[in-house]
């Protein structure tokens, strides 16, 4: 059963103002004695308090109860049924608040002009890959990856579905004691798995026009990267991508072998970023004496939030890094 949480649709009145125990009951097509035995034994009950003697539901107090009706229909034991329920109703409004959000960290949302994904796909999508990852279910989670990508683009479906579901899903751990771990790394092996699955065979390098791409030292997170990576391959633009903590020397080493058009540096912390480093790498000089070349170097990730590089760009976001490297190699 679903309930229409917007309008009044199929004769039902909005619940904007929260319903009462008994219409919550109803609605569900049970016994109000069982949704205050819900509520008391596994902690199913409406979250806001308001004054008075009766106890108000809200629309996601209503899906709770809902999908708890679902699972527990399915055989599951109510303990574990009201435990998935709390959990995935719980992530996928997260996640659906995160899709919907103005703004994103850097490599992670273009405008929504142009991407293609309208804002009420995003919010739906980001839901069913936050319920799958949530409990565990590989083949689920990498439909509806693959889905994205193929409806929207990569770039659309990275920022307005994968990131924002990869966003919430970290809150959820924080914020419980890292009871969740294991969910945020399943996610993000199956989405670098996706992503790989979506990057075509890497362009033939062309002279002056290969983008090397790597983790700063002591930067794990890579999947921003990944994603770039893709994206630019996607395009037909040569990339070398290196990935995380990459040492200073051996990143010293890959410039001068490659000779690239453009350097981009990921850092994720701000404790990671340097910017010593970035002007060290725009420095290095290759190719014959008197026609000398520099790479531009690329500061992307939150970590270089205010550390401006001279002469370094710094794309806002994934769409915005695409199109400034895709310009330097065409220049």
């Amino acid at each position: 059963m679903s309930l229409n949480r917007g309008d009044a649709g199929h004769g039902r009145e909005p619940l904007g103002g929260g319903l009462t125990t008994g219409e919550v009951a109803r609605r569900l097509g049970v016994a109000p004695t069982t949704v205050r035995s819900w509520d008391r034994r596994y902690g199913l009950g409406p979250t806001a308090h308001t004054g008075g003697r009766h106890r108000r539901w809200t629309a996601v107090d209503v899906a709770r109860l809902e999908r708890m009706c679902a699972l527990t229909a399915t055989g599951l034991a109510p303990a574990e049924a009201a435990r998935l329920a709390l959990d995935e109703v719980d992530l996928e409004a997260s996640a659906s608040r995160a899709g919907s959000a103005r703004s994103a960290p850097p490599v992670a949302a273009p405008s929504r002009a142009g991407t293609g994904l309208r804002l009420g796909d995003a919010r739906q999508e980001c839901k069913g890959v936050a319920r799958a990852a949530l409990r565990l279910d590989a083949s689920a989670l990498d439909e509806l990856l693959e889905a994205a990508i193929d409806d929207h683009g990569l770039v659309a479906a990275w920022s307005e579905v994968i990131m924002p579901t990869l966003q919430a899903v970290g809150r959820k751990w924080e914020s419980s004691g890292e009871r969740y771990v294991e969910v945020e790394h399943f996610l993000s092996w199956h989405v670098s798995g996706v992503l790989r699955r979506h990057t075509p065979l890497m362009a033939a390098d062309r002279p002056g026009a290969t983008t090397v791409l790597a983790c700063v030292p002591a930067e794990n997170h890579t999947l921003p990267l990944e994603a770039l990576a893709a994206a630019l391959a996607e395009r037909k633009l040569p990339v070398r991508m290196f990935g995380a903590a990459l040492p200073v020397e051996s990143l010293v080493a890959a410039v001068r072998r490659t000779g690239p058009v453009a350097v981009g540096l990921w850092a994720q912390s701000r404790t990671t970023a340097s910017r010593p480093l970035a002007q060290h790498v725009a420095a290095i000089e290759w190719g014959v004496r008197g026609a000398r070349r520099k790479p531009v170097v690329m500061t992307l990730g939150p970590g270089w939030a205010g550390q401006t590089v001279p002469g370094s760009p710094r794309p806002p976001g994934l769409a915005q890094a695409v199109a400034a490297l895709e310009s330097v190699v065409l220049r």
